[in-house]
């Protein structure tokens, strides 16, 4: 997967990752199919809260909106799943139980009740809009484990 390069800044137990410009209607788009960009936190976390937006200028539902947590840079062990809504499996991450939502200007709010990791991916698989995938912002908050 290609990744877009990520923007980060880190105030106290916060690491924002603008995917990107700061222009205010700017977003990233990726093409057709399971798509995902990854947050390295640069040291493991205990991660309190995850924020993100897919898009924020219309309604739209995406599918397949899968977040994990690892150690693992290639997320092949030491996966914990912190949000899934993929109902019926087509993106091979697993069924998820979570419900499918209109995109907003507020993105989703994730309590992952403190789940430890160094790295935070954000999958999607296309919208009502169209089969692309699109990222504004992401957002892991957390503090370094002790």
């Amino acid at each position: 997967h290609a990744l877009p390069t990520l923007q980060k800044r880190f105030v106290t137990a916060y690491a924002a990752f603008r995917i990107a410009d700061y222009a205010k209607n700017s977003l990233v788009e990726l093409g057709a199919g399971t798509q995902w960009v990854q947050v390295d936190l640069e040291a493991a976390h205990e991660i309190y809260a995850v924020l993100f937006w897919h898009f924020h200028e219309g309604k739209r539902v995406y599918f397949d909106i899968i977040v994990q947590a690892s150690d693992d840079p290639e997320f092949k062990t030491g996966v914990t799943t912190l949000y899934n809504n993929d109902i019926d499996n087509s993106s091979g991450l697993g069924v998820g139980q979570d419900k499918e939502y209109i995109e907003n200007n507020k993105g989703r709010l994730l309590d992952t009740k403190g789940a430890k990791a160094r790295y935070v991916r954000f999958y999607s698989n296309g919208s009502t809009a169209d089969e692309n995938n699109h990222y504004v912002e992401v957002e892991v908050w957390g503090r370094p484990v002790k």
